[in-house]
């Protein structure tokens, strides 16, 4: 036995003792870099080489690109001579002044100029119509917004019904397009049903979009053969996205049908659809389609195109969201059934909520994809951005310049892409937060 008293033996703490803090090395950038960039020596590597690589690409790119760079000219020649007299003989920059002199027809194409005001302000409706599905929060001030619309075009109409001379005519037809529009979306808007947004945003938005684009309604029609540049990538990507999700998961549903006709029709369109290239499809729009309309039918080329490539993107759409379902458990369906759902009511409150919600990264792959596709119109006459660029470099003017058109129309599809993939990054994050009790 010890000589020394029990009492006298440490067996708790007397007091609170404070955290140590966390070594230096693993905090901060410090410890960041070691985590990310430097944790194996094989990672080690790979970060010191990337960096090289860019230290020895970067400068020379920043100095095509910016320091020597002409941003105003009227020809190539023109921007090659103001170099040779600012940089020196020989110097060679970015000649940045092809895109500030065809800025407009790049974005519009061949739609009329005084006419620009209405895909302006369709796409100012696609932002107000997108901007509180996607985010909740925006939404009190979009109702605000639309407000203050509605009272500006009020006083426009009311204006103009004043009998201000030569208002009448240009003034009242918008206005009123314009007053009726946010009329209607601000009632939609003011909704608290989730169910309302959508409806607006699949039944409203596109009527409006298509008499502000094609014309109708007291407004001046334009040929869809105006159409062009990014303005047409917009409405071919747009429409595909929004319409082919809600097919896609028809098609998905209806091949998991225990009904043998639905399962197989849905199962042929899907597999056919994906075994033919989307051009092949292009070019059927754009010759075949008519012969199986009756005489003189003139179906519109652009309508023709959002037909097959809504269609083409349904068929990968429908694949993506089959994945979802077949990785949920089975007994989410059996659950379903036990509390008595229907088939409908299973889907819309069990099932597809988190299949859609397992599928959206192969969604938003879909749609990135199917927005870069829009090029593709290009091959039967369509100009797009892509295609704008040869009869903008068969200008003498512009011949012999490259990289800065297809630099530009790259930057602009990277900034809707990236969007879309930043969204789709906060979308998983909010909904994987239900998940967390």
């Amino acid at each position: 036995m010890s000589d020394k008293p029990s009492h006298a033996a440490a067996f708790v703490a007397d007091r609170f003792f404070e955290d140590e803090p966390p070594p230096a090395a693993t905090t901060g950038a410090v410890g960041w870099m070691r985590e990310n960039l430097f944790s194996s020596p094989m990672n080690g590597f790979l970060t010191l080489a990337s960096l090289g690589i860019v230290a020895w690409f970067l400068p020379g790119f920043i100095e095509w690109a910016l320091f020597n760079s002409v941003w105003s000219a009227s020809s190539l020649s023109e921007c090659r001579a103001i170099m040779d007299a600012s940089f020196g003989e020989g110097v060679r920059g970015a000649c940045w002044a092809v895109i500030r002199e065809r800025f407009d027809q790049l974005i519009y194409g061949f739609y009329p100029p005084e006419l620009r005001w209405r895909p302006n302000i369709a796409f100012v409706l696609l932002i107000v119509a997108a901007a509180p599905i996607l985010f909740e929060t925006l939404r009190p001030l979009v109702f605000v917004a639309l407000g203050v619309i509605a009272a500006k075009a009020l006083i426009g109409v009311a204006g103009a019904l004043g009998g201000a001379e030569g208002a009448f005519g240009p003034l009242l037809g918008p206005m009123t397009l314009v007053l009726a529009v946010a009329a209607a979306l601000a009632w939609f808007f003011g909704a608290a049903r989730h169910r309302r947004w959508w409806l607006m945003f699949s039944l409203a938005f596109p009527v409006v979009v298509y008499f502000l684009l094609w014309g109708g309604l007291g407004l001046e029609p334009v040929q869809s053969s105006r159409f062009g540049g990014f303005l047409l990538t917009m409405i071919i990507g747009v429409t595909g996205i929004a319409a082919s999700l809600p097919i896609g998961i028809v098609l998905a549903l209806g091949r998991q049908s225990q009904m043998v006709f639905i399962r197989t029709l849905c199962v042929g369109f899907i597999e056919f659809i994906r075994g033919v290239p989307l051009i092949t499809l292009l070019f059927v729009a754009s010759t075949l389609l008519n012969y199986f309309l009756p005489p003189g039918t003139n179906f519109d080329l652009i309508l023709r195109v959002l037909i097959m490539v809504t269609l083409f993107a349904s068929a990968y759409m429908a694949e993506v969201i089959r994945g979802g379902l077949a990785a949920l458990p089975k007994g989410q369906y059996e659950a379903a059934d036990a509390m008595g759902l229907t088939y409908g009511q299973s889907m819309r409150l069990v099932i597809l909520p988190q299949a859609l919600k397992i599928s959206i990264p192969g969604i938003v792959n879909t749609f990135i994809g199917l927005f870069k596709d829009t090029t593709l119109v290009a091959v039967i006459g369509l100009l797009d951005p892509l295609g704008l660029t040869n009869p903008i470099r068969a200008d003498s003017n512009w011949n012999g310049i490259v990289w800065e058109l297809y630099g530009f129309i790259a930057l602009l599809f990277f900034v809707f892409c990236f969007g879309m993939s930043r969204y789709s990054q906060f979308l998983e994050r909010k909904l994987r937060a239900g998940d967390r009790r």
